[in-house]
Parts: structure tokens; C-alpha cells; sequence
């Protein structure tokens, strides 16, 4: 083999190597990351599940709010939310229960269904219904605390808004505009002050 002056003749590569297996206890290190990722991961998509189903697949629903309290030091810029055409009691009742009768309905508190009807530009809840309804739009809530909860109470946004919203929703006039999924669940996605 001739070269010409000054050229450097390089030996052939060598055959490739195959990469050294890692030890079994890094293989199995690994796997057992991956997996508790993998865990982490689906434990967040089952925690925004509903309210992901109900931006997503979910029909408009638009109600008519109240306030309730404005701003929470702890908890920042927020409208915390009423809904003046959903039941606050089971059976949608205002008047006091008897002793008997509040009773009887704290050992039913839990999961609760609210059936939905259109009236006009907004839905009002029918009485509180402990089994699923079997058709119509319907809330799926929890009356276990002091009020309905239906993940649709809180809505936050910046300071200034904040109060601006506020006066609106105490004048009478505000609606929010929700997205109910076929399974109940439902996601507060706009408030409009009108």
C-alpha cells in the first residue's frame, strides 16, 4: 500500500463490541423507578379525571350564582360561589327539619345527584337524588359538609377581577357557565358578569 508523503495510514476499526449488560441489581433499580413514575402518573390523570372528562366531553350548562365570600388570605383572589337555583337541603326543602327528619337525612349524606332543566338561558337542580338519574343532565355532588359541594364553587382569578366579579355577582346579574359530562361531573369554566 503506497500513501503519499505526509498522509498518516489509520489501521482498519476494530470489529464493534456489544455494551457490557448491566448488573442486575441497576436493572432491577430501574425497573422499579420506572414503575412508581409510571404509578405517580396515573395517580394524576385519575385526579383530574372528572374535570377533564367535563371540559372535554361535557354539554354547557349555564346557572345563575350568588356570593358567598370574596377573598380568602390564605387562599387568594377568588369568588367562592352559590348557586341560588340548586338545592341546599335534600328534597330541595327550605323550611327547618325536625330532629327526626335532620337525622334521618345526615345518615343519608354522601354521593348526591341534582337532575338539571333548562328554563330559559339558564338550568335550575331539581331535588337531591340519591341514586343516578337515569336520563336528562344531572350534578354528581356531595352534601357530607355544611353545603352542597359540586366542585363548581370556587373561581379564581387575579386581585382587581376578583372584586369587579364580586360586585357583579352580588348585584344579581352574573351566570357561570359550566360543562357537565354524561357522568355528572361537571367543570366551572367561565363566570360572566353581564
Amino acid at each position: 500500500m503506497t500513501t503519499s508523503p505526509g498522509t498518516e495510514v489509520l489501521p482498519p476499526n476494530p470489529p464493534a463490541q456489544p455494551p457490557a449488560a448491566l448488573p442486575e441489581g441497576i436493572r432491577r433499580r430501574r425497573i422499579a423507578v420506572l414503575v412508581v413514575v409510571l404509578v405517580q402518573l396515573a395517580l394524576v390523570v385519575v385526579a383530574v379525571w372528572s374535570p377533564l372528562a367535563a371540559r372535554l366531553t361535557g354539554e354547557e350548562v349555564r346557572l345563575r350564582v350568588a356570593p358567598v365570600d370574596p377573598v380568602d388570605p390564605f387562599r387568594g383572589a377568588y369568588v367562592d360561589l352559590a348557586y341560588p337555583d340548586l338545592p341546599d337541603q335534600p328534597g330541595g326543602r327550605s323550611e327547618p327539619l325536625t330532629d327526626a327528619e335532620q337525622k334521618a337525612v345526615d345518615e343519608q349524606r354522601g354521593e348526591a345527584f341534582v337532575p338539571l332543566t333548562r328554563e330559559g338561558e339558564v338550568w335550575v337542580g331539581g331535588p337531591v337524588q340519591r341514586t343516578r338519574p337515569t336520563d336528562g343532565l344531572y350534578l354528581r355532588c356531595d352534601d357530607s359538609d355544611w353545603r352542597l359541594d359540586c366542585g363548581i364553587e370556587s373561581w379564581f382569578l387575579p386581585q382587581d377581577e376578583a372584586r369587579a366579579l364580586e360586585d357583579a355577582v352580588r348585584a344579581g346579574t352574573a351566570v357561570a357557565t359550566l360543562r357537565v359530562d354524561g357522568r355528572g361531573n361537571a367543570a366551572l369554566v367561565g363566570v360572566d358578569p353581564r
